[in-house]
Formats: structure tokens, C-alpha cells, sequence
């Protein structure tokens, strides 16, 4: 089974400043894209988009271009700062590079009102017009900033990341759900599974996030799910060998088709590589 990895992080200390690394000493190192090949490429992992690593603000298109020269990256999602007045000035910039398949701006644990503006919902609204998606990244608390922000721009493609980052290792349940169910009524939105072994503890088994994958496909629907791998940050609590058998294992059931879809087919219509 091919795989599109469409959450791949990729770190250059040598290149770019990462002033958030120093919070995170479990992956304060270089992750180059050589080593990442090394792991993935056995696995059956064919390509991937790059995902903004939330270098310094200045250095977000040398990254993006950056990345876009690399091995088998076959797309980019950029940084960006829709808040930002002149916003569309770097969707023209991030449209020159080729190749940019959207932008992400990271609204966890920023304030509430930073996506609610305006101009922040103007700004969103540009994206298809570059042939670009909007990826959202928020914890679970945070999932109801979404909706009127999907509501306000029904002409952008919406990737959720991380399964809405459930608590899994709280054992969150009903609340996630509940949040979940809600952002998955809106059609210009959907889930990538990725990211949700950041959020489990050493004792996890698949049974223990089996129950998390199987909702968000039951809830979004085969053709509203994408995969990633969120590496290095999968690598907290397992590897990429890990977490591509365990999700591999998750889906087993499946028709061929439908595993097609979560690990590559949804990935290259939904991001238009």
C-alpha cells in the first residue's frame, strides 16, 4: 500500500532558527530529510508535503523554499500570518516558489480572537484563489475556534491536523466527540490522522488509539481523511515504523480502496499534487 506522507516535518538548526525547539528538548536536533527516507521509504512511504516547522518569522519563505528542493518533497505547507495586513503579498510570494499546497498558521495556544478577525477570515478567504488549503492545528479544547472559521470561508479547503489533538493519554472522550462531530458537519473541512501519538503516554498500545482513528473515519468519512506522520514529534512515544504498522493495523478491515484513500488517493485530490 503506497503512502503520501502529508505531515512531514523537517529540521535545520544549521539553516533556520526554530525559537519554540528550545521548549522541546526530546527533538532539539537536526531531522534531515536523508534520515527521514532511510525510515520511510521501506515502509512503503512514496512522497510527502512538507509541513511549516514554525521557523522564525522572517525565515518562513527561505524554509518553504527550501524544503522544495528536497528528496521526494513533493509539495509544501507553508507558514503564514493571516493576520497580517499584507498577507496576500506572501501568498504571491509562497505562489512563485511551485508547488505550496497551502498555508498553516498555528492557532494553538494562541489567543482566541487571533482567528476571528476580519482580516484573519479575509485572509483565509484568498487561499483558493492560489490553489491553496488552510491547515488547522489546535488542541482538543480549542476545536470549537474552528467552525466559524470553516463557516466564514466556505470556498477554502479546511485540513484538520492531528485528529483535533484528543487528550488520549487523559482518556478524553466525551468532549472530543462531541467537538469533533461539530467541525465534521461543515463539507469544506477534512481530518488528517496524524499527530496523535504526541498526545498518548508509554503505555500506549493500538487498542489504545484505535478507538480515536476509527471515529474520525466513521465521523469525516473515507473520502474526508488524510495521513501523516508528524514526524519527528511522533517520535516522542514511538517511531514512523510504529505508527505507519499500528494505523496500517487500524485499517485492515477496509476495502483496498478505502485504504487507498486515507494513505494516498484523498491526499493527492485534497492537496492537488
Amino acid at each position: 500500500m503506497r503512502i503520501i506522507d502529508t505531515h512531514l516535518h523537517l529540521i535545520y538548526p544549521d539553516r533556520f532558527s526554530y525559537p519554540w525547539l528550545s521548549g522541546a528538548p526530546a527533538i532539539n536536533r537536526p531531522w534531515h530529510v536523508e534520515s527521514y527516507w532511510a525510515e520511510a521509504a521501506p515502509l512503503g512511504v512514496e512522497a510527502a508535503l512538507h509541513m511549516e516547522v514554525d521557523v522564525a518569522e522572517p525565515q518562513i519563505a527561505d524554509e518553504t523554499a527550501f524544503v522544495l528542493g528536497l528528496d521526494r518533497v513533493i509539495g509544501a505547507i507553508a507558514n503564514g500570518r493571516p493576520e497580517h495586513a499584507d498577507f496576500e503579498r506572501h501568498l504571491e510570494r509562497m505562489q512563485a516558489l511551485g508547488r505550496v499546497k497551502g498555508i498553516r498558521r498555528l492557532l494553538q495556544g494562541q489567543p482566541a480572537e487571533l482567528s476571528q478577525t476580519q482580516t484573519f477570515i479575509d485572509s483565509i478567504r484568498l487561499l483558493p484563489r492560489y490553489g491553496m488549503n488552510f491547515d488547522i492545528c489546535v488542541k482538543s479544547h480549542e476545536l470549537m475556534l474552528a467552525p466559524p472559521l470553516i463557516e466564514a470561508c466556505p470556498e477554502t479547503q479546511f485540513v484538520l491536523d492531528h485528529c483535533g489533538n484528543p487528550k488520549i493519554a487523559e482518556r478524553e472522550w466525551e468532549s472530543w466527540t462531541t467537538r469533533m462531530e461539530r467541525v465534521a458537519e461543515l463539507p469544506n473541512v477534512v481530518c488528517k490522522v496524524s499527530g496523535i501519538l504526541a498526545n498518548v503516554d508509554d503505555t500506549w498500545t493500538v487498542d489504545t488509539i484505535r478507538p480515536y482513528v476509527e471515529f474520525v473515519i466513521e465521523t469525516f468519512g473515507w473520502d474526508r481523511v488524510v495521513w501523516g506522520s508528524d514526524h519527528p514529534v511522533v517520535t516522542l512515544f514511538a517511531d514512523l515504523t510504529k505508527w505507519v504498522n499500528a494505523s496500517r493495523e487500524i485499517v485492515a478491515g477496509a476495502s483496498q480502496v478505502e485504504q487507498e484513500k486515507l494513505f494516498s488517493a484523498n491526499a493527492e485530490r485534497i492537496y492537488r499534487l
